[in-house]
Order: structure tokens, then sequence, then C-alpha cells
């Protein structure tokens, strides 16, 4: 708009600020709280006849009623374009490194940075010639990123179809310059860039056909990948109690999960953790590559010590990015860390706001929003043929454990997998801390589904034997009974568990998971003699040694081949039938 639209500031509450305005507004209309030289960014999430509510993206002390508020009749968005792996954003989009080096360790308000480089320089190499004709999303030319062909494409803003007026050769371009031109219907001439903006609540829809997630998303989590499997292009949360190992999974998982690129989005986690994740990411090495994992990682950060309204803004900007990228053909995995502090933040402004509240306080739309949230994954057919996904895992931090609480139900109606982490499996060592008892999954995993539903059974049949040894004893438990729940803690130590301190154990790859889990079902399926139970017992904890220790030997090496055969001639001295 051409126009100066203003308002003044008629209310503060908070991080929510009422605004008076005479020209016309728009709900999520991005605007700028003038104080003191400061800039503050806010958004319109309310109207109502004149008067405009804005959650502010800023601290808002200091301000007083009577300043006045600048409508940029703009929605909250994103800049688009090569230069973003390998960045920390926080849920502006500010670059955090750039920020830090022009105001020190404690960042300013209002301090607003172009999230690419105007200086940075690419190589351009186009893809398509004058008299195409094209529409938003279609590729016209790429430059090299890191490890990838990062494309330039067509706007996704564009309606129709459009004819490539003129197109630049190769060479060297920043993201402003302009690298093709495009002719609509009406003849008109519009400028295409190396980057494009795009709102971060809108999803990106420029793609032929949506998918229906099938194909399996190996994690290299044995527990995850064989139990609890993910579809590419599919949703997963992860809820548990403080302590009990999201952030080390979420991190193991970012390295190893064949994926192409991986959003890490902390929406309101401790500054601790955050730092470590910071540090870390450039200093691990990507086992597929060789090179540092942040070369295909982008992370949006916002500690819970930022403005509350920050933490919507950072969810939004990462599944926007994560849906850029996936437009490319490429498979995104999108972690959010925790989606607990955005529903916080939601039930924040919602108090502010003086809606009526649902259930314990939060807002009555918090399914809602946290439905949308999720549906934006998926995998897509593009207008080339080719596919991408945008895989997304949330992280959920209920208080005390308690999946009963608000967050984590809305979250499990539209999750297609549910990974709870138990507070006892983490006390007791049991690493990923994933209870196979609760977890589930609606995705179908590359292990033979029958083999599968044998290893819940087992674990089940093992945990009520469990339960039962509480009451009467070991004494009073039958051999057979005692055999099976021996078979189901050997079960759980040797392939459930992993060791991520192990180079090998850390991660198993897909073909190495269906030997090892076919071999453990010959095991479950077998039945041995034991002469009473002290045998029985020895016996399996002789296996477990055994097993760990093959689990530590690498995929098909001598070592591993060896371990086997060890392994294979202990147990033909017990076995009756296998």
């Amino acid at each position: 708009m051409t126009e100066q639209r203003k308002g003044r500031v008629t209310k503060i509450s908070g991080n929510m600020v009422t605004v008076g305005f005479d020209s016309p507004v728009m709900q999520n209309e991005v605007a700028y709280i003038l104080h003191a030289g400061e800039r503050l960014k806010a958004e319109i999430i309310r109207v109502r006849g004149n008067l405009a509510e804005m959650q502010v993206y800023e601290a808002t002390g200091g301000l007083r009623i009577g300043e006045e508020v600048e409508f940029t009749g703009e929605l909250l968005s994103v800049e688009l374009g090569p230069g973003m792996l390998g960045q920390i954003f926080d849920g502006l989009q500010n670059p955090l490194p750039e920020i830090a080096e022009q105001c020190g360790f404690f960042l300013k308000r209002g301090v607003y940075l172009n999230p690419l480089s105007e200086k940075e320089r690419w190589d351009f190499t186009p893809v398509v010639t004058p008299g195409k004709s094209v529409c938003a999303g279609d590729k016209l030319g790429y430059v090299s990123e890191k490890i990838f062909r990062h494309y330039c494409m067509v706007p996704f803003s564009f309606q129709g179809h459009f004819e490539v007026q003129s197109i630049e050769g190769s060479g060297s371009f920043s993201v402003r310059d302009v690298v093709a031109r495009l002719k609509d219907p009406e003849g008109k001439g519009h400028p295409v860039y190396l980057s494009q903006q795009w709102p971060v609540k809108i999803p990106i829809q420029a793609y032929a056909e949506r998918l229906k997630p099938g194909e399996p998303l190996v994690t290299r989590m044995r527990l995850i990948d064989s139990l609890f499997p993910v579809a590419r292009g599919g949703t997963y949360c992860i809820p548990g109690p403080f302590g009990a190992g999201k952030t080390v999974l979420q991190q193991l998982t970012s390295r190893h999960a064949e994926v192409d690129i991986v959003i890490i989005a902390a929406c309101g986690e401790r500054a601790g953790e955050i730092v470590e994740t910071i540090k870390t990411f450039p200093a691990i090495q990507d086992p597929r590559t060789g090179r540092p994992l942040s070369d295909r990682t982008v992370i949006i950060c916002n500690t819970s010590s930022m403005p509350v309204a920050a933490r919507e803004s950072s969810v939004y900007t990462a599944v926007t990015i994560a849906e850029y990228y996936r437009q490319m053909g490429l498979n995104v995995l999108l972690l959010a860390d925790s989606t607990s502090r955005w529903a916080q933040a939601m039930r924040e402004m919602s108090g502010r706001l003086e809606e009526i509240p649902g259930e314990e306080a939060f807002p009555a739309y918090l399914e809602s929003r946290i439905a949308s949230f999720y549906e934006r994954a998926g995998a897509v057919r593009l207008y080339d043929g080719s596919t991408g996904s945008v895989t997304i895992g949330g992280a959920v931090s209920p208080a005390g454990g308690n999946f009963e609480e608000p967050v984590t139900q809305a979250t499990l109606k539209v999750v297609g997998a549910f990974h709870g982490l138990s507070r006892s499996r983490s006390d007791a060592r049991r690493y990923p801390a994933i209870d196979p008892l609760i977890s589930w999954s609606k995705y179908d995993s590359f292990i033979d589904g029958k083999k599968v539903e044998r290893g819940h059974a087992l674990l089940r049949r093992g945990f009520d034997i469990a339960q039962m040894m509480k009451v009467v004893g070991e004494e009073g438990t039958s051999l057979p009974d005692y055999v099976d729940y021996l078979k189901a803690e050997f079960f759980d130590f040797v392939y459930l568990q992993q060791n991520a301190f192990d180079p090998v154990d850390e991660a198993t790859p897909k073909e190495r998971q269906i030997y090892v889990y076919d071999f453990i079902y010959g095991i479950m399926e077998s039945e041995f003699t034991f002469e009473d139970k002290d045998t029985s017992l020895h016996f399996f904890q002789k296996m477990r040694q055994l097993f760990r220790g093959w689990n530590s030997t690498p995929w098909e090496s001598p070592e591993f081949l060896e371990s086997e055969k060890e392994i294979r001639e202990f147990l033909a001295g017990r076995l009756v039938k296998g």
C-alpha cells in the first residue's frame, strides 16, 4: 500500500498492545510501534471496531499510551533464498550471529537485519529458455548452496501460467539481482530474483499432487524404525518429562535420519539447551557427507527468556522454510522443541485477549492451531515429476510427565506416531527411553508386520509376568513364564536399547535392523531346555553380553561375522527346536 497508515497505542498489557486506527487494517498485518527511535515489530491478532489488538515480538517495557504505530499492509513473512543453510535465526528470521556481532552479548530490541546476505554472490545456472511456459514453483535455474542445488523458482504467489520473457545466462548474482523476467497473460512483465518473500502462516501449495505418506523414514533408531516407525512426510510427537532424553534423541535423529535437510525449531526452550545445540552442531561431522552437520541444518531459536509472542513466529518460520526446501524436491525433517512452550505462549496471549478459556486455561482453539501446524507436513509430487517431503516431529513437555494434559492430547489427535518417553525407563538408564507399552504408530515398518506384532506381544507378556512376580515373587512363577520374561528383557536390552556413546551402536542402518530383528525373532520363537531358573537366567545374561558386543561391531565386518558365529554356537547348545 502506498498510503502511510498510522495509529496510536491505547492500551498495553504485557506483550499485547491495543492500537486505535482510522484507516482500514487487516488480520495478521505487521505493524511497527515507534518508541524513542526504536521500531518494535508486532502483528495484529484481533480487530474490534476501530481498535486493533497486536502481539509484540519484543519486550514492551517503557512503552507509553499515545505512541505512534505504523501499519505496513504486509503479512508476517520470511525471505526464502540461498544462504539459509547453516544459519541460526530467531523467530523473525533475524540472523543471530550478525545481531550479536552488531549489538554484543545482550541483544537490543527493535534491531532487524536482512536474513540473507546482500553482499554474497552466487553462481547461477539457468535451466529454462525464453518462451517457455511456467507457473508458480517451476524451476528457472539453480545455484550451489553447500552440498545441494538450490533452485530459483517462479514465486509461489504467482497465479496461472507465465511466459519466460528473458533469463540471465550463467553468471554471478546476489539475492537482490534480477535473474529472469516473466510475462503474464496480459503482457505485463514481472522480475524474478534469487530470493522471494512468503507469509509464514499460509502453506506453500505450488505442487501438482499431495501424496499419502507411505515410505518409512529411516531414523536408524531401532526402537523407532522397527516398532513405531515414522513415514516420510508423516508426523510424530515425543512427549515426556524433563530429563527423559528428548534433546539427545532429537540430536541423534537429526544426525542420522535419512533426510536431506534438518530444520530445528527451538520454541521457548531453556537457554542452556539451545546454547548446547548451537555449539554442538557445527562441530558434529555429518556421517553421510563427512562435512559439518550444520551444512544441511537451519536452526530457528527462541529461548524461554525471549518474548512469548516470538515463540509462535518461530514455529511458523521453521515450517515455511521446510516447505521451501521441499519445493526443490528435497526431503526435510522439522524438529520442534517444544510445542508445549508454544502452547503456553498461546495461553498467555489468549488470557490477555480475555477470551473464554478452555481446559487448564488453554485457548479453545488450541487443537485447531496444533492441527494446522502438523497438517503442513506431507509428501508432494511437484510439477516436474519429482517428489519432496516435510516430516514434522514435535517434542512435548507435559508438566510432571502427565500425558493427559491438553497439549499432549491435542497433539495425539493429529500425529501418525506417538513415542512416549518414560521417567522409569530413563531412570533405569534405558536409552532411548521410549516406553514400548504405551507408544504407537499408524505407519508401516520395513520389518514384516507379523514379526513386529510378535515383538509387541512378547513385550506385553514380559511386562505382565514382571507385575505378577512383584506379587508372588520369582519362586511363585513357573519356569515357562520366567523364560518368557527373560526373552522380553533380552529383546529390550539388546535390540530396543542403543548406546548413544558407541559410534557403531548409536545408529543402525535399515539392512542391519532387518537382519538382526530376524535373528532375534528366531530366538523369540525357539524353545530352550533349562533345568531351573538360575540356568535360564545365566543363559540369557550371557546372550545379552554376546549381543551387546555384536551390536558394537561394524556391519558385515569380519568381527561382525565372528561374533554372529559365536552367538549361534552358544545358542545351539540350548535349543530344543527353532
